[in-house]
């Protein structure tokens, strides 16, 4: 009874719009009053505790570098550099857009990033060089998915916090599993494009002319180098090198590009701490819902449920990801992972799914929610930079949200994807 309540509550509010953080918190409250002694001030305390993490600041740090690095003339570059190797192949500009996309991942960590940095400059190009509308702002947003994937990731850390799960090895786990996502979304980009005649937008690229974009684009290259490599030689922690990255990024637009200036790097602070703010006022909450969930035995009811629908290991997984999926249409990434964790991860463990694995696959669930109506975030970034109404773009998203599924099944069902690099 209480976990219907619980969950009704919480799913009522969404449908009226209500801001999720709202809905979470207001779903514990009359929860904790309607059915349980414990005291209110748990909300705040619980609240409190979330937040006060020393690996949970790599996010606002890695918010800032995806937005100076955006408007430092960063991923600019980025986009000409690629677009001079397969620029002029049939479909070309989409793939450009997936393969920069899978680039500044590597930078930002934030699938909204991502889209937002990479579609104000690719959707406009490949409309005017014929591609369809609805299909640029599609791929745009799919393509965005895989920003929470390949590291650093936002959504990696939260569930390293939650879960003890080490964020470094999250890190190297999220690699292949997000080059696949790419390579699945390219393959998808190049039938659709043969089909339609999407051409490529130029001539083949000389050599001197690649190198010369190489030697351009130079300093945004090496910045998931920078960042990355110094994760995995050991010499600063995930979320010191968030803070090297909003350093670098600043650094290169000013000094180097010269494109980021005042006004530009002061919208680019604001930005970061207006989405930090939300984000932070979700997880502090979701902590409260999942600590109640915890106190209450939730996720061992709901486990017990869900096993008690197979003892077929393979079936129990496939309904844990369509679980997920539906849970993704609604929830944000961040509290969809700390409310969600305690509840799978015992059931995953069980079946000898490993912590890593299991973190992989409930992002990537959640990651496709970015794209899925009728809460995608990346549809709602997308269309606002194209114009491109909700039916329209919800009709093209289809074929790349399945072929991400697919990818998700290969991640659930063969370990040695995750861990290859472990």
């Amino acid at each position: 009874m209480e976990s219907m309540v619980l969950f009704g509550i919480f799913f009522v509010l969404l449908i009226l719009g209500i801001p999720i953080g709202y809905a979470i918190g207001i779903s514990t409250l009359v929860n904790i009053v309607s059915f349980t002694d414990m005291p209110t001030m748990m909300i705040a305390q619980n609240s409190i505790a979330g937040v006060d993490s020393f690996p949970l600041l790599a996010i606002p740090f890695f918010m800032l570098a995806g937005n100076l690095m955006s408007s430092g003339g960063i991923a600019k570059r980025l986009v000409d550099f690629f677009q001079s190797f397969i620029g002029h192949i049939t479909g070309g500009l989409g793939m450009v857009t997936i393969v920069v996309c899978m680039f500044f991942a590597a930078i930002s960590g934030s699938a909204v990033a991502t889209v937002s940095a990479v579609g104000a400059f690719m959707i406009p190009q490949m409309v005017n060089h014929g591609y369809s509308k609805g299909f640029s702002t599609a791929l745009t947003a799919a393509a965005g998915t895989i920003g929470v994937i390949i590291p650093p990731s936002v959504p990696f850390v939260i569930y390293g916090v939650v879960s003890g799960a080490s964020i470094t090895q999250m890190f190297t786990a999220g690699f292949l599993p997000g080059i696949l996502m790419g390579i699945a979304l390219m393959i998808v980009c190049y039938i659709v494009s043969k089909k339609n005649g999407y051409k490529g937008n130029e001539n083949r690229k000389s050599l001197k002319e690649i190198f010369h974009s190489f030697i351009d684009a130079f300093w945004a290259i090496m910045s998931p180098v920078i960042i990355l490599g110094g994760i995995y030689a050991g010499v600063f922690t995930p979320t010191e090198a968030a803070v090297v990255s909003v350093v670098y990024s600043f650094v290169v637009g000013v000094f180097v590009y010269k494109e980021l200036n005042l006004k530009e790097a002061y919208k680019s602070f604001r930005d970061a701490i207006v989405v930090n703010g939300a984000t932070t006022f979700m997880v502090g909450l979701s902590t409260a819902f999942a600590a109640l969930l915890t106190m209450e035995q939730i996720p061992m009811k709901i486990a017990m449920f869900i096993t008690s629908l197979s003892d077929n290991g393979i079936v129990i997984l496939i309904l844990i990801n369509i679980f997920l999926i539906i849970v993704g249409m609604f929830i944000d990434n961040i509290p969809g992972t700390i409310i969600l964790t305690p509840i799978l991860l015992p059931i995953v463990l069980r079946l000898g799914m490993s912590p890593i694995t299991f973190g992989i696959m409930l992002t990537m669930n959640l990651a496709i929610g970015f794209c899925t109506p009728p809460y995608g975030i990346n549809l709602f970034v997308a269309t606002a930079i194209s114009k491109v109404g909700m039916s329209v773009l919800t009709k093209e998203i289809i074929k790349f949200i399945l072929a991400l599924i697919v990818v998700l099944m290969l991640v659930t069902f063969v370990p040695l994807i995750t861990n290859v690099f472990l």
